[in-house]
């Protein structure tokens, strides 16, 4: 079998576009990663331990922010003469405490077997480790709530008193746990008392405008310079901003990112389009289905028909540019045209199905509402709207 390769070229590191990678900088995150620092800097000056969760809805960066954290947390630690080392535990896939405790101490030695010890074992084992190499350990427990869920909050109440036993307690490990629920009204009550309920950071949804300088920094280092403009990587935020499961999540505009740029390079060409753009969301996320295109009132269909004519060849356009052409539309389809405030509100009506995106932009001469199209090419919906007319 032999493969058709792309030949445009527009990816140069596709591994800087996965969910895995961890970027030096977390646009809009700084506040929380601060917030981190603050809770954990008692580590080194202290000698204390800390547990602390993370919440908040899907693409939010708390996965990130946990190991960016983690990772600068170590560097600056070990400037102040204090040994800083992280196990990192991903729950959705390891739902058991055993399974748990067997990833921690695996962080440790590779070649430890899989089966035959307890968890209060493999708890003495990290013990161990931590006294031989004389460091404090940070676990994280990343979608915490498939855990305890599953196997309840014994393991997170062990862990969160795991020096207890001492008569001199030594802050030897700390808990971050990372959910998208607020973990902390799923723990049992004696688990929940670890926590001090001041420790808990929020992660909010990303707006439009936060998601932009993400997706700008993941074109900056994984593509190449010049395929794809400012216009088409505001289109993108402003479509994850709204689109996924509810909206402002970076994970889907990261991966409507790469599609978009594999869709270009298919084609044999270096640049994005707003074409490739659509045609990537409709892949990824289509919203936009034949039978809510035919239930559209007559109206609607039209003024939907003249706005895919006047963006066929831009990323956005206006609303004063879709009304002129719906003038035009109207004669050719030999209907009557609508005033500017019913047209209005069939544009607003389409925007509210979230066949259309409106945005509104402030500029020297006041504030401009701009349309652009998302879930299908231009191209494709125009010929749909003919055939419904």
């Amino acid at each position: 079998m032999s493969f058709q390769t792309s030949t445009g070229k527009i990816i140069k590191d596709q591994e800087k576009l996965s969910f895995d990678y961890v970027p030096e900088e977390l646009p809009n995150r700084e506040d929380q990663i601060q917030n981190l620092f603050g809770l954990f800097r008692g580590i080194v000056s202290s000698n204390i331990s800390q547990n602390v969760l993370l919440y908040g809805p899907v693409g939010t960066g708390k996965t990130a922010t946990a190991k960016r954290f983690c990772m600068d947390f170590e560097d600056w630690a070990k400037e102040k003469g204090k040994t800083i080392d992280y196990a990192f535990v991903n729950c959705r896939r390891r739902k058991k405490d055993s399974s748990v405790m067997w990833k921690v101490v695996h962080h440790f030695d590779k070649g430890f077997p899989d089966r035959g010890f307890s968890t209060e074992e493999m708890m003495e084992v990290i013990k161990g480790k931590i006294e031989e190499r004389n460091l404090h350990l940070i676990i994280v427990l990343d979608e915490v709530d498939y855990l305890i869920q599953k196997s309840g909050s014994d393991l997170i109440y062990l862990l969160s008193r795991f020096d207890e036993e001492r008569l001199t307690p030594k802050g030897n490990v700390s808990l971050l746990l990372v959910s998208q629920k607020n973990a902390f009204q799923l723990l049992e009550e004696s688990a929940r008392s670890s926590f001090k309920r001041s420790n808990r950071v929020k992660f909010p949804k990303y707006t439009n405008d936060e998601l932009f300088p993400i997706l700008q920094q993941r074109v900056d280092i994984a593509l190449y310079s010049g395929s794809i403009d400012e216009e088409k990587i505001r289109l993108l935020s402003d479509i994850s901003g709204k689109g996924g499961d509810g909206g402002g999540d970076a994970r889907f505009g990261i991966e409507l990112l790469e599609k978009t740029c594999l869709i270009a390079e298919m084609d044999g060409r270096n640049e994005v389009s707003s074409e490739d753009v659509r045609a990537a969301k409709a892949e990824v996320n289509p919203h936009i289905t034949e039978s809510k295109l035919r239930d559209l009132k007559d109206q609607e269909k039209l003024v939907l028909l003249a706005a895919t004519r006047a963006l066929k060849n831009t990323t956005y356009t206006t609303t004063g540019d879709i009304e002129e052409i719906y003038k035009v539309v109207c004669e050719e389809k030999d209907n009557k045209k609508l005033g500017h405030t019913q047209f209005w509100n069939y544009l607003q009506s389409l925007s509210d199905q979230g066949i259309l995106n409106t945005r509104t932009f402030a500029d020297g001469s006041g504030r401009t509402t701009k349309v652009s199209l998302s879930d299908i090419t231009a191209e494709k919906l125009e010929k749909k709207i003919e055939s419904l007319i």
